[in-house]
């Protein structure tokens, strides 16, 4: 047998196709990686990797022997899981305050009925954590699915939408175009999404174009008072879909705007054949499909 720790650290490698992330994974430098790579190369009297430029591929026999490592180091790390029973008997999920408050905590509430051995812990912050440093199991991103070191499955895709009461509309109607609204009062009009927006729509606008308008933190906050009647939010389309179908909140102008950014459920990779991992990223997944299926328009959750 090679040495362990090169064979740890090609499997890393491997999986990543990058040496710089193999060694961020690993808390190694990118020369130690390169080191033991050699090492197990000459060990073995084959190459197992293709310098190309400043990227790394796998060689044919690289790409034999790799999903075998993978899958035995899976299973050593499910065995030594299985010894901490207090650790996998809780759930820690990291997600935005949106998120938490909009779409996940209304509905936990069913996967927890599904696996009552599981006690779930929600930590709401829209700060970015370091899922090994903070105890976190998984987390709920927007993004585009790169985050180095963490394996990430889409969710879905969402719909940015300017939103208001419709006590608030019938009182500032019409609104003639989306470049309209920048006299009308925006909710935290230094939003990025009001740019991204705006900029969709072919309205080049800044911060200050517009009568003062409150400022809010969270989408929460915002969605709450555009309700109140307190002028325009731009909202995730699929957080608010109970509030539009009650007839709470209307889209002040007719858009078709996604978001450059998109839900991702994401995990350390050592962790994707874990019990609580695995139903947690099959339970969410199954709830996307069945709103997705249930809107085949892509109106709450565009494709």
């Amino acid at each position: 047998m090679p040495p362990l720790s090169a064979i740890r650290v090609f499997e890393a490698a491997a999986r990543l196709e990058n040496f710089t992330v193999a060694a961020q994974e690993l808390g190694m430098t990118q020369a130690a990686v390169s080191y033991q790579v050699k090492l197990l190369e000459e060990r073995l009297g084959i190459s197992l990797f293709q310098r190309v430029g400043r990227k790394v591929i796998l060689t044919e026999k690289g790409r034999e022997i790799a999903p075998i490592l993978t899958r035995a180091f899976d299973q050593m790390r499910a065995g030594f899981a299985a010894l901490t029973q207090d650790h996998s008997a809780v759930l820690t999920i990291s997600c935005t305050n949106s998120f938490a408050h909009l779409w996940l905590a209304p509905r936990i509430g069913a996967f927890q009925m599904r696996h009552p051995h599981l006690a779930v812990r929600i930590q709401a912050n829209d700060t970015i954590v370091d899922l090994a440093r903070d105890g976190v199991d998984l987390a709920i991103r927007g993004g585009k699915g790169e985050w180095p070191g963490l394996e990430a499955k889409l969710l879905t895709h969402s719909r940015l939408v300017p939103m208001c009461s419709p006590g608030w509309l019938a009182r500032h109607s019409p609104i003639a175009d989306a470049g309209a609204l920048l006299a009308l009062p925006r909710l935290s009009p230094e939003d990025s999404w009001w740019h991204d927006w705006l900029t969709a729509m072919g309205v080049e606008a800044s911060d200050q174009d517009g009568p003062p308008a409150i400022a809010l933190d969270s989408q929460v906050m915002e969605g709450r008072a555009a309700m109140a009647g307190q002028g325009i939010a731009i909202l995730t389309h699929l957080f608010w879909r109970a509030e539009v179908e009650a007839g709470l909140l209307v889209e002040a102008v007719p858009s078709y705007v996604r978001d450059k950014a998109s839900y991702w459920i994401v995990y350390p990779p050592h962790a994707r054949n874990t019990p609580k991992v695995k139903a947690f990223r099959d339970w969410i997944s199954a709830e996307f499909a069945a709103e997705i299926a249930a809107d085949p328009d892509g109106r709450y959750l565009p494709r």
